[in-house]
């Protein structure tokens, strides 16, 4: 009797009292929150550790273009602050021409590539497409094997790319791991939509631009932003192909001028050390400013588009 008696008060309590659960149940969450095992505290200071190792080197880069003093020392500040490595970068009329050629290679980059790869992605996603698997272990192939920069080089020149700054785009248009990004995101994206799209009518290119491309915005951001870091950043490219200092872009030139000494700086108290790290930070300035912008559709569209269930 006793043991039915307790059970029906604790039905009751169920019943009548749900706020005490609920607050037991926080409670008990708040507990397990607090306990904080070995992993998590490895994981914590493994990514401090990361952390350090990539933002050290770049703090050091920031301060020593900042120095006055051409010898090498780690500080944490400016030991003599000066402005001198910025202004002679800015005062170099020569880097405008390239600055601007860099400018309108990245925008047209950025946009061919993800019309290529957005395109090309899209198509390998239509399960009804025939040879849709021949034409992607195709796209592998080439991620393992390609013809070499001679026939590259012959390629370019019966395109009329040579010394021309277009060549950066036309060769950087067409990626497969970004085609297979999108092909995996474009992947996820529910049956059923395309699905009610065809009842309402709507073409296949319809679909891809009004159902498709609207849900892929963290995809976009991720991949154009990875465009755009390559086109901005290519000096190789520039090396092989253009002779012409009229369509050479900033990276080319900016590099040619603190290495080489393609530019006069007796007007200015500079050491070239000075010189040099000013460079790099105005090289990378650009996509320090834009990437906190688009973190988190970064991480987010990478990681939708290289995990497939």
């Amino acid at each position: 009797m006793a043991e039915n008696q307790k059970k029906i008060e604790e039905k009751e309590d169920n019943i009548y009292k749900p706020e005490k659960k609920e607050k037991e149940l926080k409670v008990s969450m708040i507990k397990e929150k607090k306990k904080i095992d070995l992993f998590d505290i490895l994981n914590y200071l493994i990514f401090i550790v990361i952390a350090l190792i990539v933002i050290i080197p770049i703090w050091k880069v920031v301060v020593d273009s900042f120095n006055q003093v051409g010898v090498y020392q780690f500080k944490l500040l400016p030991t003599k602050f000066t402005l001198d490595g910025y202004k002679v970068i800015f005062g170099t009329k020569q880097l405008y021409r390239p600055f601007v050629n860099s400018i309108i290679t990245t925008f047209a980059g950025t946009f061919a590539g993800l019309a290529v790869s957005t395109l090309g992605g899209y198509v390998l996603s239509q399960e009804e497409l025939k040879g849709r698997s021949i034409l992607a272990y195709f796209l592998l192939f080439t991620m393992i094997f390609s013809g070499g920069m001679i026939p590259e080089y012959l390629v370019m020149k019966k395109l009329h790319l040579v010394d021309s700054m277009w060549v950066l785009v036309v060769k950087h248009a067409v990626n497969v791991y970004n085609i297979i990004l999108m092909k995996n995101f474009f992947e996820g994206i529910p049956k059923s939509l395309h699905e009610a799209a065809r009842i309402d009518g709507c073409s296949t290119m319809g679909i891809f631009l009004r159902i498709v491309l609207p849900l892929s915005k963290a995809a976009l951001a991720s991949i154009g932003l990875m465009y755009a870091v390559t086109v901005w950043n290519d000096y190789s490219t520039v090396k092989i192909y253009i002779t012409d200092p009229n369509q050479v872009n900033f990276q080319y030139k900016l590099r040619n001028m603190v290495m080489d000494g393609d530019t006069p700086t007796t007007s200015y108290n500079v050491s070239q050390s000075t010189l040099y790290n000013a460079g790099i930070v105005m090289a990378i300035l650009p996509f320090m400013v834009l990437y906190p912008f688009l973190q988190k559709y970064f991480v987010q569209g990478v990681n939708i588009g290289a995990v497939k269930e």
